[in-house]
């Protein structure tokens, strides 16, 4: 950037901060450095931001009156949820404003016969469980940031959790939108139908977009029944093949009763008991590898536990199952889930990981952890794969951790050599390298290995249209040209 432009830009951002201000108050303008740094750098700390002041409007009125005055001073805004991102794009690099939605938190009563909620963008997942719970109904996405991500993000980001096997990623769960375009203009998509055959199905342009058309500010979301019964097993195999083919004897024993399959590698039992040492331990011997299965039942008379434990008893005769743990109450469910969610934190254990978020088909889930692993540690010998996830959906978070005893920043600075290795396997099997997680800065400039140039040129043409400008969180998402 020149001198001049630069001169330019700082008295645009002048007239902005004066603009909002005087429109809105200064009450929605964050400023103070102390404050404005947890904003600034993402949990991974692999981002480092900088911004003049975060925009923290109240509701959509507000945050149209930002984006229509951004708009006209051409003003880059980057939208920020719970800032549980972990590919960089909700982080401000380049002296964007950050326009955070963390005040926007209503839930509206929970429609119980259209079994559905509104809720404002900044609604805490977690928060949104409870409305639903609390009426007899359940929302089903669910992930380990529950606590702290947000809506807005997880319609942006088209976030998946443990509970796509069965319900579907975010995507799945939306109704109805309202989003702030960036021109300043609200476009009212809030409806609860579940059939609307009229044009274009809109909504879905803005799920996944990650903030690049507009700052979704409101959603409709549905809601299931919630289960009358939820069981869960804890399982030792020998390896992810014998792991599928447990999940083709679920499958068929369980159908849609089967909500969840994760398979997580023995030394991840063994990190997350040394994170958190009171976490319940379930076998005696730490397996190779161990399976995550629950299994939930709306209907009472529906006996899931007996079908779990019989499928588990036949496949243990069969040598596919080692050992085996079957929660008896709700709370031994939950130490059992403990042990998934605590994964991704668990490996700082380890030191330095670098991630991949990765999906193959189901089918190729075992022949893609074989390959992978020996292309990481073709890199980087002595590393040590963590790789973890979703077999249910092929979904695996391929991570690999340092080798004992190296150099972190070292490790860490060959992260862009072991994407490359280890997507590169993925492409052989036809898979994605942004499977929940988005792609925003950190995957950006890979689309094109992955996507064709007549896939490119239509999301850009759906960009341009949208935001000719490129002024709403640009380079995210779409490699330069």
């Amino acid at each position: 950037m020149s001198e001049v432009s630069t001169e330019t830009r700082t008295s645009a951002i002048a007239e902005f901060r004066n603009a909002i201000v005087g429109h809105l108050g200064s009450d929605v303008i964050l400023d103070d450095p102390d404050r404005l740094a947890p904003y600034l750098i993402e949990r991974r700390s692999l981002y480092h931001g900088s911004a003049p002041f975060v925009l923290r409007p109240r509701d959509t009125a507000e945050v149209s009156a930002i984006v229509r005055h951004a708009a006209r001073l051409e003003i880059p805004i980057v939208p920020q949820g719970g800032n549980t991102g972990l590919v960089g794009g909700q982080i401000p690099m380049d002296g964007e404003v950050l326009l955070s939605l963390d005040r926007m938190t209503a839930i509206a009563d929970v429609n119980v016969d259209g079994s559905c909620v509104t809720v404002e963008a900044g609604a805490i997942l977690s928060d949104v469980h409870e409305a639903a719970d609390a009426v007899g109904l359940m929302f089903p996405v669910s992930l380990a940031s529950k606590g702290s991500a947000r809506i807005g993000g997880l319609i942006s980001t088209n976030a998946g959790g443990v509970g796509v096997l069965a319900y579907g990623n975010m995507r799945d769960q939306i109704l109805g939108l309202e989003v702030v375009l960036p021109d300043g203009r609200i476009w009212n998509g809030l409806r609860a139908l579940h059939k609307d055959n009229v044009g274009y199905d809109l909504k879905h342009l803005f799920i996944g977009a990650e903030g690049t058309l507009g700052v979704v500010t409101r959603a409709v979301l549905k809601l299931v029944p919630k289960p009358h019964v939820l069981d869960v097993a804890m399982v030792g195999v020998e390896s992810p093949a014998t792991a599928l083919t447990l999940l083709s004897m679920m499958r068929a024993a369980l159908a849609d009763a089967l909500t969840a399959f994760e398979l997580i590698p023995a030394i991840g039992l063994e990190i997350v008991s040394r994170h958190k040492p009171d976490t319940r331990q379930p076998f005696a011997e730490t397996p190779p590898w161990a399976v995550l299965i629950e299994a939930s039942t709306f209907l009472p008379e529906r006996p899931m536990r007996d079908v779990l434990e019989q499928v588990l008893m036949r496949a243990y005769e069969q040598g596919i199952v080692s050992d085996a743990v079957v929660s008896q109450s709700l709370g031994e469910a939950r130490e059992l889930w403990q042990i998934r969610e605590l994964m991704s934190e668990s490996q700082g254990v380890l030191g330095g990981s670098i991630k991949h978020d990765v999906s193959v088909p189901v089918a190729e889930v075992p022949a893609f952890l074989a390959e992978a692993t020996a292309a990481a540690l073709a890199v980087i010998p002595g590393a040590r794969p963590v790789p973890f996830g979703h077999l249910g959906d092929g979904n695996i978070h391929f991570n690999i951790s340092q080798p004992e005893g190296a150099d972190k920043a070292a490790f860490l600075g060959r992260w862009a050599e072991m994407n490359e290795a280890v997507h590169a396997v993925v492409r052989r099997y036809g898979g994605s390298i942004a499977a929940e997680h988005g792609v925003g800065r950190m995957k950006r400039d890979l689309l094109p290995t992955v996507r064709d140039e007549v896939e490119l040129d239509m999301m850009r043409a759906v960009k341009d249209a949208f935001d000719p400008k490129g002024l709403m969180n640009p380079g995210r998402l779409l490699p330069a040209r």
